[in-house]
């Protein structure tokens, strides 16, 4: 697996980070004396970032610029803090993860949550994994579905695009992939359904992280 670039998605993919996501929006809204949502109303908000998240929370009337940026800042000062309250790694993903660095293979984080978090979270529950990078969301770079975090790690680990393999559990880590023209892995049990990866044409799909390695020792 020494020419092999595994680039992983993280929340819905590595670590169940719902339930934190849910209580920073849940705190953030109570401040202002707002509504909260469900879990499964929560699974529909995230996936294209913290700013998305906050904003598809607020009612629609909420929605300006300015109202969302103070509502952004207020949650990710709870949010940061309380991270890891209820934030647990899949079944499997943690041995995943050391068995493919053991084998030789390159690991790199793509996530649109904001990098200190990403950052936090990654070095808490993957403590010896030596990463290629850890890219998280940051000033100046777009984005996923775009393809700019994807190029960053690939210039980073030397691996040709053939070699690369995009995991993520929704349709922003599919298109992700097909824009980079890079594989691309969608995982059954993450925030988003198995029919949204399939809407999205991903090449593969697991439903399990057993199945997972199976498909990427074979690839």
């Amino acid at each position: 697996m020494r020419n092999r670039l595994f680039i992983f998605d993280l929340d819905g993919t590595l670590l169940n980070t719902i339930g934190d996501l849910a209580v920073g929006c849940d705190y953030m809204l109570s401040l202002r004396g707002l509504k909260t949502h469900t879990y499964e109303e929560y699974c529909s908000f995230v996936g294209n970032g913290i700013m998305r998240l906050v904003e598809r929370a607020l009612p629609e009337e909420l929605r300006t610029e300015d109202y969302i940026k103070a509502a952004r800042k207020d949650f990710v000062d709870y949010y940061i803090d309380h991270i890891d309250a209820h934030t647990v790694p899949y079944d499997g993903m943690v041995d995943l993860v050391y068995t493919l660095q053991r084998r030789g293979a390159k690991l790199a984080v793509a996530s649109n949550k904001f990098q200190a978090g990403t950052e936090k979270l990654i070095k808490k529950f993957f403590p010896e994994i030596d990463w290629v990078e850890i890219c998280g969301n940051r000033e100046g770079v777009p984005l996923k579905p775009d393809t700019a975090l994807v190029d960053m790690i690939l210039d980073k680990a030397g691996v040709e695009r053939q070699g690369c393999v995009m995991i993520g559990d929704s349709g922003v880590d599919i298109q992700t992939a097909h824009n980079a023209g890079i594989t691309s892995v969608g995982v059954s049990w993450g925030f988003r359904s198995r029919s949204e990866l399939e809407e999205n044409g991903a090449d593969y799909i697991a439903d399990d992280a057993t199945e997972l390695l199976h498909i990427l020792e074979n690839l």
